[in-house]
């Protein structure tokens, strides 16, 4: 039945009869009702022990966490702090780290805009750039030759962007009361136009505990963690499934970057305020 049903839905509209038609229009309003309820209705304790068993295979104790996927339930729920909305505002952010660490960290800001209108060649510069809403999570548009897009298709997908509330399919509390805006920044390239490595440093209490690292996040997306020592954590990032098997997207090892002190440091400055 499953099948079927996913058979009549992958057909071409061109092709559709009556019956097809039916199907799309039950599917579209089933899974609209399935969205209203898991994300406007269900408490948010509710949606997020849904979600996460659906991951993990078993219900979160978020009242007495005891790993840390669990605590991380736990810190959605209970610890909310406007400084979270901050940080997760793409572009109010960026005032919190010229303050904490300096202007010059600040990846170069073209402009922000609430007006998709604003999107045009016109007022692209002639460096690639990449445009990105500030309230949400992916979406984002790399625009290398400004000749090459279509930018009425570009100003569409914003638009409906912009409509997007990502508390209501995360329940993360911190992305619910930003307002929307796009934001236009240099595109930071590596070797050959590249997109550059990505490094996360994850800091508890103060002090960098693990390294993140993520290669070709628009591509084939791998993952590597080290230690502040740059050694290979034991530990890798779960998101393949092979026959019910997960399996380890790792990457090669990767060379130790030059500043990894610098970053380290300035990674524990911003940390300060998060207790």
């Amino acid at each position: 039945m499953k099948k079927t049903l996913i058979s009549i839905l992958n057909t071409p509209r061109e092709h559709d009869g009556f019956l097809r038609k039916g199907f799309r229009y039950f599917f579209s309003v089933y899974t609209w009702g399935k969205n209203l309820y898991r994300n406007r209705i269900v408490s948010d304790k509710k949606a997020i022990e849904i979600k996460f068993k659906r991951a993990f295979g078993f219900t979160p104790d978020v009242n007495h966490p005891k790993t840390l996927n669990e605590k991380i339930q736990w810190l959605k729920l209970y610890d909310r702090s406007p400084l979270h909305t901050l940080c997760a505002d793409k572009y109010s952010v960026r005032a919190f780290i010229a303050e904490k660490i300096g202007q010059q960290y600040l990846v170069p800001l073209v402009f922000e805009t609430r007006n998709v209108r604003d999107l045009t060649a016109q007022n692209m510069p002639d460096y690639p750039v990449i445009i990105k809403t500030n309230h949400d999570s992916s979406g984002g548009k790399i625009i290398r030759d400004k000749n090459e897009v279509d930018w009425p298709a570009l100003q569409q997908h914003f638009k409906k962007l912009l409509k997007r509330n990502y508390y209501y399919e995360s329940k993360e509390w911190q992305y619910k009361n930003i307002e929307p805006r796009i934001v236009v920044e240099k595109l930071l390239m590596g070797k050959e136009g590249s997109v550059p490595y990505d490094y996360k440093v994850h800091c508890f209490n103060e002090k960098a505990v693990t390294i993140q690292l993520d290669i070709d996040r628009s591509g084939n997306h791998r993952r590597n963690w080290y230690s502040p020592q740059w050694v290979r954590e034991p530990f890798y990032w779960s998101s393949l499934k092979e026959g019910g098997k997960r399996t380890d997207p790792a990457v090669w090892d990767v060379e130790k970057p030059a500043c990894l002190q610098e970053l380290l440091r300035l990674s524990e400055l911003l940390a300060k305020d998060f207790i």
